[in-house]
């Protein structure tokens, strides 16, 4: 059976934050026993902020690329000059709709920027430099401090092209595979899989949603009962060569 608890002990989170030793202790005041084979997923913004992954707007001039793209969308021009300098390359631009590939590969809405959930109103989050590594690092430090041996995500909230509403994926990933390739395999009926790649470390970062309330201050949830695939992948697993994409 999969239980999945939201931890909402955890404190507001600021630089130079120990961000394992906030979830452990959370889960401790919780009565939550963090074990063996559990899944804890994180909300990037509070990795972005013990990082220090923030912006302060006051301090950014906008290009003239940021203040023509600023006068279709209504955006501040500072918040779009942030985005720009986050962005490889820009996949689709309409009215308010920035959506761009990230210089770690991810396709999603205003590279990651986002205001949501920072005190300063002045102030924007950027989403981790590397978040495979801020996974690991959290997942050694909870480790550490429990002697579980525990998968660790970092998720974040993308829209999709083909449907309303936003979901988690995992932007980083430590401690198990974030694809299960099932091709080869069978189904019921003894018919040869082809295709079939399951995106577990998605699948568990929208179902750790579940929970991870933004306005209740829930960032981080514990998946507990899924049998997941053990081992050190990363969430660049996840995205999809440039050359097999259908739609750029």
């Amino acid at each position: 059976m999969i239980e999945i608890f939201g931890l909402s002990k955890i404190p507001l989170v600021k630089r130079g934050d120990n961000i394992g030793g906030h979830i452990v202790q959370a889960a401790k005041e919780q009565g939550v026993k963090i074990q063996d084979h559990d899944v804890v997923v994180i909300a990037q913004k509070i990795v972005s902020k013990a990082e220090g992954n923030l912006v302060d707007l006051k301090s950014i001039t906008p290009s003239p690329l940021a203040e023509t793209i600023s006068k279709v969308s209504g955006k501040d021009p500072r918040h779009v000059e942030v985005v720009l300098k986050e962005t490889k390359s820009i996949v689709r631009m309409k009215e308010a709709h920035l959506i761009v590939e990230t210089h770690h590969g991810f396709v999603c809405a205003n590279a990651g920027v986002d205001k949501s959930n920072v005190e300063n109103e002045d102030s924007i989050t950027l989403l981790p430099v590397d978040p495979d590594k801020s996974a690991r690092e959290i997942r050694k430090n909870i480790m550490e401090l429990t002697g579980a041996d525990v998968g660790v995500i970092i998720s974040d909230t993308f829209g999709r092209a083909w449907r309303i509403g936003q979901v988690n994926v995992a932007i980083g990933v430590d401690g198990l595979q974030p694809v299960a390739d099932l091709r080869g395999s069978k189904d019921l009926f003894g018919y040869v899989l082809n295709v079939t790649q399951m995106a577990i470390a998605d699948e568990l970062a929208s179902a750790a949603e579940l929970v991870m309330k933004k306005s209740d201050g829930v960032p981080v949830a514990i998946v507990r009962g899924f049998n997941y695939p053990r081992g050190s992948g990363s969430a660049k697993d996840l995205i999809r060569p440039r050359e097999e994409d259908l739609f750029r």
